[in-house]
């Protein structure tokens, strides 16, 4: 039974309309793709300065040509949301959410039901490349549940909805992933899905157990990971303890999908819902392979505006991208995810994260971590393990970390039993509370 296509047409949403265009889209050339390309963004420009007065007020100079078009970041949306919709777009006819608030405060923006559809069915297209049907394939869930019982049990509902399961990811204790593993036994799970640092636990887990999941669930096809970092150390612990691929999925809420691993192993770009820029300071595109700033436009979404839109995610298009088929080179961390050290120099979060990762887990006595600017020159590293680290590692990870960066840093170690994540159960590795 379709009870997801059948739960998304009893919400109003075409989701039969939407997945006709996307195979109509599949069909265009590449050599006719600029082209299509150019026509979606001009036709969603246009609606909007005809019929959002928000939209038309932050562009003063009118449509001449695309650069023209201001930058949109997510403080230009900070007022209420019923000011920023188009005529004849209202809270009660739109899909409305919000923004996981993980780059600031959260916004709340809204879809209208045709282009929340379009995005549900690019959705179902990718995780269709690796044999995955949201109608019939059942889910391994690692997100957040909400405590409220109105929403726990919306979300419930929508889990079965979706076929999916939902593990606690809020309690990570060796009983709870003892307790996770006899659910792996007895239900035919085809695809793992969420938080990338609650399954690497659970792989670290399975490590120890010398255990291959693909053995004790053999229906298993892929794990996919999202809303984090996914390193490459860890992508080959997930994939010999899982036994299963591992796709990578980068996106957010206000766009949905960006860039998906395709069956090619590329990180592959949206080009048929959304058009990716990358940008440097000044605003202007950068050449292919360069890093830089992430900035989107949805081509449906004619409730609300997101044209030209500053995601706050820094990233790279690969050199081999085309219109129709763009290749995210790599993704390297949030527009505040950068740390201000005392000489000046500006210094991405991650470079934190990824030295101390690679020193902290030689012994394999650590299973995670996150790590937090307090002061212009004092990080804090909060770590779980089985052994507290001695001395000497201590001082090992910081005359590391002040090779890469610069003398003078103070590091403080906090051993926990468990560490802090967000409502969701997002676990952000890197936090700066410093002003930049």
């Amino acid at each position: 039974m379709r009870l997801f296509d059948i739960s998304l047409f009893l919400k109003r949403f075409p989701i039969k309309r939407a997945k006709e265009e996307l195979l109509e889209i599949s069909e265009i050339k590449e050599a006719d793709y600029e082209a299509f390309l150019n026509l979606k963004k001009a036709e969603i420009v246009n609606y909007h300065l005809k019929n959002n007065s928000f939209y038309r007020n932050n562009v003063k100079d009118g449509f001449s040509t695309w650069e023209s078009l201001p930058i949109l970041k997510k403080v230009d949306y900070q007022i209420p949301l019923k000011e920023r919709l188009s005529k004849g777009f209202s809270e009660k006819n739109s899909y409305t959410n919000k923004t996981s608030g993980s780059s600031g405060n959260p916004i709340r923006f809204a879809k209208d039901r045709y282009s929340h559809a379009i995005t549900w069915a690019y959705h179902m297209e990718r995780f269709g490349w690796h044999d995955i049907n949201f109608n019939t394939s059942l889910q391994a869930r690692y997100y957040g549940i909400p405590l409220d019982t109105v929403e726990n049990e919306t979300v419930r509902l929508k889990d079965f909805l979706a076929k999916r399961y939902r593990f606690s990811i809020n309690n990570l204790s060796e009983k709870a992933l003892d307790e996770m593993l006899k659910v792996y036994k007895q239900k035919p799970f085809e695809y793992i899905n969420g938080y990338t640092s609650s399954i690497v636990l659970f792989a670290k887990y399975l490590r120890e157990k010398n255990i291959v999941l693909k053995n004790i669930c053999p229906t298993l096809k892929v794990c996919i990971v999202t809303s984090e970092m996914l390193f490459e150390a860890d992508k080959i612990l997930l994939e010999n303890r899982l036994g299963v691929p591992i796709v990578n999925e980068y996106g957010c809420s206000e766009a949905g999908v960006i860039a998906f691993t395709n069956p090619h192993g590329e990180w592959e770009v949206d080009s048929k819902t959304l058009f990716v820029e990358i940008l440097d300071e000044a605003d202007k595109p950068l050449p292919m392979g360069e890093e830089g700033r992430i900035v989107i436009t949805s081509l449906h979404n004619k409730a609300h505006p997101f044209i030209r839109y500053e995601i706050g995610d820094y990233g790279a298009l690969s050199e081999e991208s085309t219109f129709k088929k763009p290749i995210l080179k790599k993704l390297t961390g949030r527009t505040n995810d950068f740390a201000t050290l005392p000489s000046g120099k500006k210094a991405a979060g991650m470079t934190f994260y990824v030295i101390t990762k690679k020193i902290m887990e030689e012994s394999g006595n650590i299973q995670e971590f996150k790590v937090i600017q307090t002061k212009i020159d004092t990080f804090e590293i909060n770590y779980v393990s089985k052994e507290e680290l001695t001395k000497e590692k201590k001082q090992s990870i910081t005359e590391t970390i002040e090779q890469f960066l610069e003398p003078g840093l103070t590091f403080n170690f906090h051993r926990k039993a468990q560490l802090d994540r967000s409502a969701s159960g997002k676990l952000k590795q890197f936090v700066s509370l410093v002003k930049n």
